[in-house]
This record gives C-alpha cells, sequence and structure tokens, in this order.
C-alpha cells in the first residue's frame, strides 16, 4: 500500500455532528472527498439536507440527520440509524459546539443556565457521542472517534470561560477515552483549532462585516498572519480517521498558525 494509499477512507462511515455550516461542513466535505460515506447531524434540517446533497455529488452517500447533541436519546438515536441506514459506523467526529446567546461574560457576571448550557454542549455532547458510537463499533471491528477540541482549552480565556473549561474536559477526556476504548479496536483523537471566523465566533466578537476577517490575524497575534478555515482542519481530521494514524490514540492535534 502506497503512503497516499493509507489516507484513503473508501468503505468508512462517518458520522460529524454539527455538520450543517461552517467547520462541520467542511468537515464532512473532506471525509467524503478520501472517500467515506457521510452521515451529517445538527439541529437545522435544511442545513443538513444542504450539506448532504454537496456529499452525494462528490460521489459518495450521504444521509442527513436532524438531531439536537444535547438530548442524549437523540445522539443515541442519530448513532443507531447511521448504522442501520448506512450498514456501518466506522467513525464519528464530535464537532458541535459553541455557546448559547453569545454574550462575552466574566465567571462573576455568569448566570448557572449559561455554565450549564456550555457544559452539556461542549463537553457532556461529547461524552454522548463517544459513549453512543463506541457501543456500535466495539461490536463491529472498531473505529475511530474524533473530538474537536479548541486552542482557548490550554490558556486563560476571559469572557469565555465555560468554553475554555469545557474545551479543557474535552481534551481530558480524549486521553481517557483512548486508554480505556484501546482493547475495544476503538482510536479516540482530538483537533484543536485556533481561530476560526465561523458565524457564532463572529457574532461573539461583534463583528459585523467579512472584510474585517482579515485584521483578525494580527489582533490574535498568530504567527502566520491570519486566522483558519475550515479547510485547514479537515486534513487533520481525515489523517484521524484514517490507516495512515493506526499507531496513535490519545492525543489532540493543535492547529492555529504557530506555536
Amino acid at each position: 500500500m502506497g503512503i497516499l494509499d493509507r489516507f484513503r477512507l473508501d468503505g468508512q462511515v462517518a458520522v460529524v455532528t454539527g455538520g450543517g455550516r461552517g467547520i462541520g461542513e467542511g468537515l464532512a466535505l473532506g471525509l467524503a472527498e478520501a472517500g467515506a460515506d457521510v452521515v451529517v447531524a445538527a439541529r437545522r434540517t435544511h442545513e443538513v439536507e444542504a450539506v448532504a446533497e454537496k456529499v452525494r455529488a462528490l460521489g459518495r452517500r450521504a444521509l442527513a440527520v436532524t438531531a439536537d447533541v444535547m438530548e442524549i436519546e437523540q445522539v443515541q438515536a442519530l448513532a443507531g440509524k447511521a448504522f442501520a441506514e448506512m450498514g456501518a459506523l466506522t467513525c464519528w467526529v464530535s464537532n458541535a459546539g459553541g455557546a448559547d446567546d453569545r454574550v462575552p461574560r466574566t465567571f462573576l457576571e455568569m448566570p448557572e443556565r449559561q455554565w450549564d448550557f456550555q457544559l452539556n454542549l461542549n463537553l457532556k455532547a461529547v461524552w454522548t457521542g463517544a459513549q453512543a458510537a463506541a457501543n456500535i463499533m466495539k461490536d463491529h471491528g472498531g473505529g475511530t472517534i474524533i473530538n474537536i477540541s479548541s486552542s482557548a482549552a490550554g490558556r486563560a480565556a476571559p469572557f469565555n470561560g465555560p468554553y475554555a473549561v469545557a474545551k479543557s474536559g474535552v481534551d481530558n477526556l480524549t486521553q481517557t477515552l483512548a486508554a480505556e476504548m484501546a482493547s475495544l479496536g476503538i482510536r479516540v483523537n482530538g483537533v484543536a483549532p485556533g481561530p476560526i471566523p465561523t458565524e457564532v465566533f463572529l457574532e461573539f466578537l461583534n463583528l459585523k462585516e467579512e472584510e474585517e476577517i482579515p485584521e483578525l490575524g494580527e489582533r490574535f497575534q498568530i504567527p502566520l498572519g491570519r486566522v483558519g478555515t475550515p479547510e485547514d482542519i479537515t486534513p487533520a481530521v481525515v489523517y484521524l480517521a484514517s490507516d495512515a494514524s493506526s499507531w496513535m490514540t490519545g492525543h489532540t492535534i493543535s492547529i492555529k498558525g504557530g506555536p
């Protein structure tokens, strides 16, 4: 097998949560380009259906599922539907995340509801996704679980504390899941992106114009001079889903334009 062949995902079925737009859409399309069939899941039906159509246009099978990852029953149903309708489940990408009202707050100002929302969406949903996927994978040849973390996990994050705390938890959860699931043939890794101007990101920073985006590289002091794109993240996810990373588990790859 040639080196590039090891990155192919032919025969795989991948679930991407939060797959209706932004990073999730980029991941779904990238996995399809590498050969995987893709289940696109998110809360907005029209968005997941649109991305599923793009996957089919690449010559791969696709399934659009409307699901709220904050509801464990819906996460379990998503995994079951993916396996039942696609015939396999070999890769689970926990990408769904973000904030609720997208208002910067200090911990002193934080209402309990906002704390609970962010921890449930950005951390608990990663656990429920891994659990639902692994309970299928362990009986059908194993697979890979890929958790999308954030560079915010490794530093102080004033006015965005619960998100950073949750992503720190994701990094540790990735390590623990990897240790627990290795004997089941399931590898668990993560990707921690730096600033990527998604809709949620722009609203949080109160940016209204896309022409402001090029200035963000300097604002965030990124050595490579620009913020990221979904296309910067996708190759790492393809690598982690593929045989090319077969001797790697429990690690989170940081992609943020600098050290």
